[in-house]
């Protein structure tokens, strides 16, 4: 599975890359907090790989999923889910809204 790390997620945003940051957690989580310029699919919606192609309008488009942190697997499991439905362009951000929330912290510092 490819990843992303946290300065290179940062760079796509800042270069506001053509790409989709999608936060797969559930909707009530994403109201508390996301990653400015992510759109909300949770991975455990019956039609996520459908909402996401929707979204994405090309299975070669590039995607970037995350959840929580390195204790969720929600991102993982999305990622397999659209790597089994034929997407190519699929990474995870596995430090997720944890390693986020910290970023933001020391920039505010």
């Amino acid at each position: 599975m490819l990843t992303v790390d946290r300065t290179t997620l940062r760079q796509k945003l800042e270069r506001n890359d053509n790409f989709l940051l999608i936060d797969v957690l559930p909707k009530d989580e994403f109201k508390k907090d996301h990653i400015e310029g992510s759109i909300n699919i949770p991975v455990e919606d019956k039609d996520f790989v459908k909402r996401v192609e929707r979204k994405a309008r090309s299975k070669n488009h590039e995607i970037v999923v995350y959840c929580g942190g390195l204790d969720c697997s929600a991102s993982h499991n999305a990622a397999q889910k659209l790597k089994d439905a034929d997407f190519t362009n699929v990474k995870t951000y596995e430090g997720g809204m944890a390693e986020w929330k910290e970023y933001r912290k020391s920039m505010a510092a």
